[in-house]
């Protein structure tokens, strides 16, 4: 066999391959034993006959064909594997030339793996923001504490801002009442945002059994075209209004609220909390930005096969929020003002997945440059973590035993290790205050 490279680009190539009579008659071989195992040849059983007898008995295109795949199939592996070549995908074949028996030519064709020239990762300038925790972060916890506790009681005065009113409503548009805009007995906060605006504004001032017809328009940039902008009228009944009382700020709420003897031990353990979770988010954004420099720094290329694949597992992780919002594909593309899925891929999707790549492929050659490796106990204790995420689900955890699971976990942990000593190479004694 005979092979000849020629470079299409920078993440693509193409082979000539030429295979000689000894090459054929080899795969012709292959080709006859598993031809062999459906062939009917009187006096012989089923599976067991002679090859030689084999060859006089199926058809000849079929022997041809046969040949022609198995030969093909050997020699390009051969040919990228000798050539040194990581294909990315399944390759492209065209026959140029194919005399049964005698010579066979054929192109093969397939995106490649390209090469990576990593940039100075040792000079990178990003900063890690000094985590610092106000009173305002404490107090914005403390009262989500407290409304955890507090206590709807019924009042037969006007609603006010943050009291909570059950209503009966129908959404109207032009006299007809829309899908979507119907509910009954729905408990909703006033001042929470959680309708249309004016809305809420609307009903402050009703009382327990009142009716009101709250006229509005829908914002323009709603994600619902068919109301974006429309004129449509609520309907509305008052069946309670409510009073949320919310309980006193002390050692009473703080043992209610968790394992604490007092005020005091609640909100240190509250700010506590913020300052783990604010130094875990600077540390993430420091990360980030130290990848996406060297990204920057770097010389890779995108191969096409490793954009479809991103683009397709983006618009995969899109649909599934979006199904969790109540929203289709369609309908984030209309509320976006995208044509169709092709626009979307241009404007948002095409740049999300090269950055990706990008950085994965850079990961990948700094962690060679670093000699970055996951070791076995390193990595059996982060496969027994997923294992204990999954207790509840026996078949989940069990893939994390099969070898290509493990080989993703390995990557993974690879990638961490190798971004956590992109962070000591780069760490700076200034730092930005928050």
């Amino acid at each position: 066999m005979k092979s000849t490279v020629t470079t299409i680009s920078d993440t693509r190539v193409s082979v000539v391959i030429s295979v000689d009579k000894t090459e054929l008659a080899d795969a012709k071989q292959v080709a006859l034993k598993k031809l062999s195992k459906n062939t009917k040849v009187p006096g012989f059983r089923k599976g067991h006959v002679p090859l030689e007898v084999v060859a006089k008995h199926v058809d000849p295109a079929a022997l041809a064909e046969e040949t022609l795949n198995n030969a093909i199939s050997k020699s390009v592996a051969e040919a990228f594997l000798g050539n040194q070549i990581q294909v990315l995908e399944r390759p492209e074949v065209e026959v140029k030339k194919y005399v049964p028996g005698q010579e066979l030519e054929f192109t093969a064709e397939a995106d490649v793996l390209p090469q990576v020239k990593l940039g100075d990762y040792k000079k990178l300038t990003a900063k890690k923001i000094v985590a610092t925790v106000t009173p305002d972060d404490v107090d914005d916890v403390v009262q989500r504490i407290r409304k955890g506790f507090v206590k709807k009681k019924a009042v037969k005065r006007a609603a006010q801002m943050g009291d909570e009113v059950t209503i009966d409503f129908v959404g109207k548009r032009n006299g007809q009442a829309f899908d979507g805009g119907t509910g009954s007995d729905y408990p909703l906060e006033l001042g929470s945002n959680s309708f249309i605006p004016g809305f809420e504004e609307a009903l402050v001032g009703v009382k327990t059994g009142d009716k009101k017809d709250v006229p509005l328009t829908f914002p323009a940039d709603y994600h619902a075209k068919d109301l974006a902008g429309q004129e449509v009228v609520f309907e509305v009944t008052v069946k309670r209004v409510s009073e949320n009382a919310l309980p006193e700020l002390n050692d009473e709420l703080a043992a209610k609220a968790g394992p604490f003897t007092s005020l005091q031990e609640l909100t240190d353990d509250i700010k506590k909390e913020i300052a783990a979770q604010k130094e875990r988010e600077a540390t993430d954004k420091l990360k980030d930005e130290l990848v996406q420099q060297l990204v920057a720094k770097s010389k890779v290329a995108v191969p096409a096969s490793l954009r479809d694949d991103q683009i397709r597992s983006l618009e995969q992780d899109l649909k599934q929020n979006l199904m969790y919002q109540g929203m289709s594909f369609d309908q984030y593309l209309e509320g976006k003002g995208y044509a169709d899925r092709d626009a979307w891929v241009k404007a948002e999707a095409e740049e999300a997945a090269d950055n990706r790549i990008k950085a994965g492929l850079v990961l990948a050659e700094l962690s060679k440059e670093l000699k970055t490796e996951a070791t076995a106990d390193e990595l059996a204790e982060h496969i027994n973590t997923y294992k204990s995420q999954y207790a509840n689900n026996p078949d989940m955890a069990k893939r994390f035993d099969e070898p290509e699971t493990q080989r993703e976990v390995a990557n993974r942990l690879i990638t961490e290790k190798t971004v956590d000593e992109l962070v000591k190479l780069n760490t700076t004694k200034s730092a930005q205050k928050s």
